[in-house]
């Protein structure tokens, strides 16, 4: 009862535990709300050291995904999957088509595409089993790599966040603490360089910055010196829980804005302090949006354009929610969170009024795009 009474609490519709002997395959698959569409999010590899810590993942960040979707006004619903392993040493083609097999047994509830640990590739080996997956290369009619269109929706947050701070939204020669130099951080470092900031970069893995470095001039830090910087915006670009008590003590900056799902160890009591410390924090599930938005628009047949221009919302949803947590007096991951529930609940009612009448059905329709 224990389990369930955890997805009590959180809300979730399903959770899926999908095992197999020959593969290796030890996965969850987390459904978190249906309101508004289909659950889509990427799935995670990731060297778990239980199960119970792979399950507090996926379900904070499969909840995550819901409200994602519905800030971004897209008609999706929230899911994300974990699979326990090594992804540097434990990835193959049987693994992938094993995991497809069981999406495709939820038989659109959920779809999915790559994250942490996970690439093009394997999502190629998901599709040959079923037909709910997202992030697949160009040449089979996906998008390919998403990371793109998440760094220029993080670079166009960090500005709108710049001008609710500094009433301009010019990042030049602002310094900038960038966290990670993966895909997101690389394309959203060659923004930023750009347009004439000052660069502070740090990974745990020295190739990654050395790659970061053939395209931009940046001051390289250690990954634990990175939060005594004194830079002006502070971006996380790695693994969540990153803003806690012990960082919170050491930063410097005046923003809080990067790419990393679940920043905030602990969602209202760090929330809350941030906004005492004045630090202006981008949810990050606001700012980091561009990735959803970017698969789901294969689900309409893909055009990048498309994608980089819905990318750009992300300034105004950000603004909406920087204006309701002044008017409010909340914690922006508050504010952003009612924009998300409030849409949810405007949608279910509708829904509810009109199941089951297929009179109502063009309407309904018409007004969850909106």
């Amino acid at each position: 009862m224990e389990t369930f009474e955890i997805l009590e609490q959180t809300g979730h519709e399903q959770v899926v535990f999908c095992s197999n002997k020959e593969s290796g395959l030890k996965a969850i698959v987390a459904i978190h709300n249906t309101t508004l569409g289909p659950a889509l999010g990427g799935t995670r590899m990731w060297n778990y050291t239980s199960v119970d810590a792979a399950l507090k993942d996926v379900l904070r960040l499969s909840r995550g995904m819901t409200y994602k979707a519905s800030v971004a006004g897209l008609n999706l619903g929230g899911g994300k999957a974990v699979i326990i392993g090594d992804y540097k040493t434990q990835k193959n083609e049987l693994l992938f088509r094993t995991f497809g097999k069981f999406v495709d047994g939820l038989a659109g509830r959920y779809i999915t595409a790559e994250d942490v640990g996970t690439d093009v590739r394997d999502m190629e080996y998901v599709r040959m089993e079923t037909k709910y997956v997202t992030g697949i290369s160009k040449a089979l009619g996906g998008s390919g790599d998403p990371s793109p269109v998440t760094a220029y929706g993080v670079y166009i947050g960090m500005k709108a966040c710049a001008k609710q701070k500094w009433g301009n939204d010019s990042l030049r020669g602002r310094k900038i603490a960038v966290q990670g130099a993966g895909h997101v951080a690389r394309y959203l470092c060659e923004h930023l360089y750009n347009e004439g900031a000052e660069l502070y970069v740090t990974d745990i893995a020295e190739e990654k910055i050395k790659i970061l470095l053939e395209t931009v001039k940046a001051h390289v830090v250690k990954p634990e010196e990175i939060y005594d910087t004194d830079a002006e915006i502070f971006s996380p670009n790695a693994l969540g829980a990153i803003v806690n008590d012990l960082t919170l003590e050491r930063l410097k900056c005046e923003i809080i804005a990067g790419g990393a799902n679940n920043q905030l160890e602990d969602e209202f009591k760090h929330g809350q302090a941030v906004l005492s410390k004045g630090i202006l924090y981008a949810p990050d599930y606001v700012i980091n949006a561009g990735g959803l938005i970017n698969v789901s628009n294969e689900l309409e047949g893909y055009r990048q354009d498309r994608a980089m221009k819905q990318a750009e919302g992300i300034y105004e949803v950000l603004q909406r929610v920087f204006r309701l947590s002044e008017e409010q007096n909340v914690p922006t991951h508050v504010a952003s969170n009612k924009i998300a529930e409030d849409r949810l609940n405007q949608v279910g009612s509708i829904r509810k009024i009109y199941s089951g009448n297929s009179n109502y059905s063009g309407r309904l329709g018409e007004l969850t795009h909106k």
